[in-house]
């Protein structure tokens, strides 16, 4: 049986569970139902000599108070007035590091009807658009701003569990999307982690 991934995980070196937490399942439990994703891509964020976290220079707001939580905390804000972005707070209390979930693989989800890409071996657009992207994950999961400052450690509502190992070989490291802004010292950190090969990853 799959696991609740504990404390002491999150709670490890930023960079370490933004690679540890490919492969690993978010689980979001809706009435009886619950959708399954499989994480395929990340980001980190270490605030607060990052020019690309929302705490650099160790600036704290209303809106970001939940990435200096101890992690294992949810910290989601809204983009463009209209698209949630969910991160987990990593570290410990104090510590504004947090990790960007970009991209999910869908876990059980079947097609709608007789789609012909099935005949072939592929899988349907429909799904492997669903949660290819941080705002269409979150979509998808029904995630919005009352999800702020959740624990995913004891939340009912949603969580991460152990799912596949992915091998240090099996991830490709690759600058952080849309943070050009940052400079070129930190948009050129290779923070951004995806599992290799995967197609459902947003951006190749």
């Amino acid at each position: 049986m799959p696991k609740r991934l504990l404390r002491k995980f999150y709670c490890q070196p930023t960079l370490k569970v933004a690679q540890e937490l490919l492969g690993k399942y978010l689980v979001r439990q809706i009435g009886q139902k619950k959708l399954v994703g499989k994480i395929v891509e990340t980001e980190a964020y270490i605030g607060p000599q990052d020019k690309a976290s929302h705490a650099y220079q160790g600036k704290a707001t209303a809106r970001n108070r939940a990435e200096y939580l101890i992690g294992g905390h949810i910290y989601i804000y809204l983009v463009y007035g209209m698209y949630w972005q969910m991160n987990i707070s990593t570290s410990m209390a104090g510590k504004p590091e947090c990790v960007l979930i970009r991209a999910l693989e869908p876990i059980g989800v079947r097609p709608l009807g007789r789609d012909k890409s099935l005949l072939k071996g592929r899988t349907p657009d429909r799904i492997l658009k669903l949660a290819n992207g941080p705002g269409k994950l979150c979509r998808w999961l029904k995630l919005d701003k009352s999800f702020y400052a959740e624990d995913l450690t004891k939340s009912k509502k949603i969580w991460l569990e152990n799912g596949e190992k992915i091998l240090p070989r099996q991830i490709t490291a690759t600058k952080r999307i849309g943070i050009d802004y940052a400079g070129p010292y930190w948009s050129n950190k290779k923070w951004r982690f995806y599992i290799k090969g995967n197609k459902f990853v947003s951006v190749k």
